[in-house]
């Protein structure tokens, strides 16, 4: 059993994959090439915004917006304490500084009121100008979009939303990387939409900040190639990529999200009472780039856990370390109990296999190992 079958996928997307492949190999447009602005043409388009600018990866996109609005020395950006390190780090590698918001214990994502109270006290100290809030929408659900639009708006605060696992997923219709001033996401393998390597893009209704992401992902380019405008960075989609994520946004949008949802409604159906299983608040849809579960201690997780890999099954633990206990972080100085949420998550959660190509035989094997865990 696979934890993510990306092998499979490709058996299934084989024939078109392999065309579009040697296609773009035999063109010799290897670095933005034209399956680079098609692409981006129909992302934007499937997400609802004007523009889509590609990039090299999922950071990278985070840096690219981060950078649009100069973020720098003596901001503050708010930011989930539990989600994966690269949404603090892009803050301190722009010289500003991450302030660490708990998070709910059923959606994972950022929890408004302690938003709130971050930046209410970030304002207090006077230390810090607050400049920005980076959601994530965790494990394929979209953060809670009309508490945090509020609070930005209560305070002056621009959204960076961070739909890295979150592309496809939706609240009342509206899609996922829509709901932030700028939204990135990740085209890293295993992601809801996924290439054969590191990718990402920036989504954005605003000209200005578009035109700008696009000079910085090319050295700071102006007019022509070699008119730099700005300092800037090497971070473009390899033209294959495009070409293989072409073929793959084609399958995502036809069968493999709807799928993925359904493989999700098994876990559940089979787990709800036994396990506390994800919660999708009304009006919202998941992408699922990850089916986790929740139990009631530690101690209870890795035995779990124990059990499942001795029975061929695999699961993986996002995230061990909330963001305010990673070593990189500990000149912060935060204060013992911060984000007890998060913290807790750290020590509970477990996710489980999950992909649009997993039978119904394998998930209720998974379901029948956790269901007589004891």
């Amino acid at each position: 059993m696979q934890f993510r079958d990306l092998v499979k996928q490709y058996q299934v997307l084989k024939p078109e994959l392999d065309k579009a492949m040697i296609s773009t190999v035999a063109s010799g447009g290897y670095i933005m090439g034209k399956p680079v602005k098609e692409l981006e043409a129909s992302l934007a388009e499937y997400v609802g915004v004007k523009h889509c600018v590609t990039c090299g990866n999922g950071t990278d996109a985070l840096t690219l917006a981060l950078k649009a609005w100069d973020v720098g020395k003596g901001d503050a950006v708010f930011v989930p304490d539990f989600t994966f390190f690269a949404s603090a780090e892009v803050i301190s590698l722009e010289g500003a500084t991450p302030v660490f918001v708990d998070v709910d214990a059923g959606t994972f994502n950022m929890d408004a009121a302690d938003l709130e109270r971050a930046v209410e006290k970030t304002v207090g100290e006077g230390m810090l100008t607050p400049k920005a809030i980076i959601t994530v929408d965790l494990f394929g659900l979209p953060a809670d979009y009309a508490a945090i639009r509020k609070i930005a708006g209560k305070y002056g605060l621009l959204i960076l939303e961070d739909g890295a696992q979150g592309f496809g997923g939706a609240i009342g219709g509206k899609r996922a990387c829509s709901f932030g001033d700028i939204s990135t996401t990740s085209f890293f393998p295993a992601k809801p939409l996924g290439c054969y390597g590191d990718g990402g893009a920036v989504f954005t209704d605003n000209d200005e900040w578009a035109a700008k992401m696009d000079s910085l992902r090319v050295h700071g380019k102006g007019s022509y190639k070699y008119d730099n405008v700005r300092i800037g960075m090497n971070s473009r989609l390899d033209t294959l990529q495009a070409a293989i994520l072409q073929v793959k946004f084609k399958a995502f949008r036809e069968h493999e999200l709807t799928d993925i949802n359904r493989a999700a409604s098994l876990y559940t159906a089979n787990l709800r009472g036994i396990v506390h299983t994800p919660v999708i608040p009304g009006g919202y849809y998941s992408s699922w780039a990850q089916y986790t579960i929740r139990l009631n201690s530690k101690e209870e997780r890795d035995a779990l856990q124990l059990r499942l890999k001795e029975n061929g099954v695999p699961s993986m633990i996002y995230y061990p370390t909330p963001m305010h206990r990673q070593t990189a972080y500990k000149s912060l100085n935060l204060p013992a109990g911060s984000c007890p949420v998060a913290v807790r998550l750290c020590d509970t959660v477990l996710s489980l296999p999950l992909h649009p190509y997993i039978s119904e035989e394998d998930i209720e094997k998974v379901c029948h190992l956790i269901s007589t865990k004891g």
